[in-house]
This record gives C-alpha cells, sequence and structure tokens, in this order.
C-alpha cells in the first residue's frame, strides 16, 4: 500500500496504472468474498481506501493542472 505522499510522486499516467492494478484487485477480493474463499475481509476496506486516495490525489493534480 502507497500512502498519498508516495502517490503524489507519480504521474498521471502512473496513477492510473495503480488505480487499474487496484480495482482489479477489488474485484478478485469481491469474487473470493463471494465463494468464501477470502479470510481477510480488511483487504476489501484497505483497498476501497487506496482507490479513493488515488482518486483524490488524480483530482488534486487536474486541479493544479487547471489553474
Amino acid at each position: 500500500m502507497e500512502n498519498a505522499g508516495m502517490l503524489r510522486e507519480k504521474s498521471k499516467e502512473a496513477l492510473l496504472r495503480v488505480l487499474d492494478e487496484a480495482r482489479e484487485n477489488l474485484f478478485r477480493l469481491r469474487m473470493q468474498k463471494a465463494i468464501g474463499q477470502l479470510e481477510n475481509t480488511a483487504q476489501l476496506k484497505s483497498t476501497r481506501r487506496q482507490i479513493a486516495r488515488i482518486l483524490t490525489v488524480i483530482a488534486q493534480k487536474d486541479e493544479a493542472h487547471g489553474s
């Protein structure tokens, strides 16, 4: 997991790649939960928060470049 400071250092293209990976991971975790294989359900919450963090940093970068 990367914190917001580490994410801010990345380019927008890199952030979009990380976002795709996080969304794929969330999908896999949801499938595991649905079939009863997910042991650590806290991973769902942390992955959703990571996605939100990435989206926030992307929005901040867009706002900064738009001003």
